[in-house]
């Protein structure tokens, strides 16, 4: 994996700042969430990128998921929801950099069947997705005109949706610790968090007046976490 400079330090101290002006919610969520970036920084330190996927992956859901209890959308409804607002917010378009400057990352992922959802359909023998590759194509296709149009939220959801998958494979064990055979998918997904998912927490730091919503399991009287 690419060591990127880490971005917890900055982060943490942002989040001392401004704390005393989030709600207990916000809160919450920003302080779990920027502790598994830290987390995920020295996983990378140590060259380990299923670990550093996995602590990203933790805090991207610290950042954005929804109690179960409350969920009325789908997972990707959800995400695009969450997409929607966080590129809206981002006045100074640093989501959209962070986007360009893993370009080279993020088409390799989105060329890769084996993190695309309709593959694993058709590979299990559902009925329906014979013609898996025609939608795959055409979602290729869409993700490259939005990338020319920096279109920011169609990138995401369509990248996102990919490392739910690959999330998916590490979390529900379907693939091996350090294994060969998915390398290069499990890097390029652990270079495109390390891009995102902190500005991401930075956005929402600077806005603290949005409805972020309640943090799942929530520390009653206790805003550390």
């Amino acid at each position: 994996m690419t060591r990127p400079t880490p971005i917890y330090p900055a982060l943490k101290d942002k989040q001392r700042r401004l704390r005393d002006g989030f709600d207990v919610a916000l809160g919450l969520r920003v302080h779990r969430a920027i502790s598994w970036i830290r987390g995920a920084e020295r996983a990378a330190e140590d060259g380990d990128d299923d670990a550093a996927f996995i602590a990203y992956w933790i805090a991207f859901n610290a950042a954005y998921v929804q109690p179960w209890h409350l969920h009325e959308q789908s997972q990707a409804q959800e995400f695009r929801l969450y997409f929607e607002r966080i590129v809206r917010l981002d006045r100074t378009g640093v989501i959209r950099k962070a986007v360009r400057g893993r370009i080279e990352h993020t088409r390799r992922l989105l060329q890769n069947p084996f993190v695309y959802r309709l593959f694993w359909q058709w590979r299990y023998g559902v009925v329906g997705y014979e013609n898996w590759q025609d939608s795959f194509v055409r979602e290729s296709r869409t993700v490259e005109l939005a990338l020319n149009r920096q279109d920011a939220v169609v990138v995401l959801k369509t990248l996102f949706d990919r490392l739910y998958v690959l999330r998916n494979q590490l979390i529900h064990g379907g693939a091996t610790w350090g294994g060969s055979l998915n390398r290069e998918q499990v890097r390029d997904g652990a270079v495109i968090m390390a891009a995102l998912v902190p500005h991401f927490v930075d956005v929402m730091m600077d806005h603290p007046n949005e409805d972020w919503g309640e943090s799942p399991y929530p520390v009653d009287a206790d805003r550390s976490g």
